[in-house]
């Protein structure tokens, strides 16, 4: 594919490269070889950026010039997810149904359809047009699905549960489990509270492998528009995602959690059951959010605070013992200087 074809589609300005030369794929910035297309989005790797063997440079509009081709982009990020779709085919599937896939009687599957092997369609269940079911999928009575569904292998959808148009399920996702929801007895033990309200996904949301979306007993759990979800996340009974946010890899929403449009909640970030996240907020990775947290606000830490407040504690901690040290050292010399001296005793003549 000539390097000119790529800018051109991509919207990019190249600089410093010869239109006509030839990009047969792409690969990191470290690993790419001529020939090879790579790309830089995080100023961290600027230095090997300066080294790369690649043919071309995709980066941002205002990065130092460097030795190579260059595609001057104002979103590399987004320009490379383009650029990799023009050298990434996805694996096609012709419509059919597998003889060993079971459809209930009632179930309406739209046409265009690839149902894989073993897969189950329960009663009164609806798929719209161009649905991908591989493997062993189970779609539970009563669930309805837009168009352009694509299920991998293993996922599960439970009864009554409702999915927009373009949803992507990884390997192994379940959606509309039960939520936990169990009430103590006088003897304590616990008794289950019936968890019967669907899980709604809107249009264009991706949940990846291994990850629950519980129903709940009461009101519903929606994920809003354009919602990506990572690997291992869960996300609680009753609680409400807006639109294009972002949960990666083991975030934990616990029950009737808010969390607001365009959210990122990076890695194994927890949020306490009731609290709300407003809109364009981030929480880093490992924090503890236990309350409110107001919109385009950057917080860290357990419990969840001011990101750059965190910053500080960071920088404290390793100078804890230290400061600990002086304190009990400035403590005994203000003893020391406050003892009353002892006036020598009078001996006994």
């Amino acid at each position: 594919m000539k390097l000119s074809h790529i800018a051109s589609t991509l919207g990019a300005k190249l600089e410093n490269g010869k239109p006509d030369a030839e990009i047969t794929g792409i690969a990191g910035i470290e690993e790419a070889t001529p020939g090879q297309i790579t790309f830089l989005a995080n100023p961290k790797y600027a230095a090997a950026a300066r080294k790369t063997k690649a043919t071309a440079v995709i980066l941002g509009e205002d990065f130092p010039a460097l030795p190579t081709a260059m595609l001057r982009s104002k979103n590399p990020y987004l320009a490379f997810a383009s650029c990799a779709e023009l050298f990434y085919q996805p694996t096609m599937y012709l419509p059919g149904i597998h003889p060993t896939a079971v459809i209930h009687p009632s179930a309406r599957v739209g046409e265009n359809a690839h149902i894989g092997p073993y897969v189950v369609i329960g009663e009164n269940v609806s798929i719209g047009k161009n649905a991908v079911l591989l493997a062993h999928v189970v779609i539970y009575r009563g669930v309805t699905i837009g168009d352009h569904f694509f299920a991998h292998s293993h996922a599960v959808i439970r009864e009554g549960c409702r999915l927009g148009n373009r949803v992507l399920l990884q390997n192994g996702a379940v959606i509309g489990a039960d939520g936990l929801g169990f009430a103590k007895d006088d003897a304590g033990r616990w008794h289950k509270i019936p968890q019967p309200q669907p899980v709604i996904i809107e249009d264009d949301v991706e949940i990846q492998a291994n990850s629950c979306i519980d129903r709940a007993s009461l009101g519903e759990t929606r994920i809003g528009r354009g919602t990506k979800i990572d690997n291992l996340v869960q996300v609680g009974h009753g609680s409400h995602i807006g639109q294009d946010s972002l949960l990666a890899a083991q975030v934990g929403l616990a029950g009737s959690t808010e969390i607001g449009n365009r959210v990122i909640l990076t890695g194994q970030a927890g949020v306490v059951g009731h609290c709300r996240v407003g809109d364009d907020a981030i929480v880093t990775p490992q924090s503890g959010v236990a309350g409110d947290i107001p919109a385009s606000a950057v917080v860290s830490g357990i419990p969840a605070v001011d990101h750059r407040l965190w910053l500080k504690y960071s920088t404290l901690l390793s100078k804890l013992p230290e400061i600990a040290k002086t304190i009990r050292n400035k403590s005994v010399r203000k003893k020391t200087k406050r003892r009353p001296s002892r006036s020598p005793r009078k001996r006994k003549k």
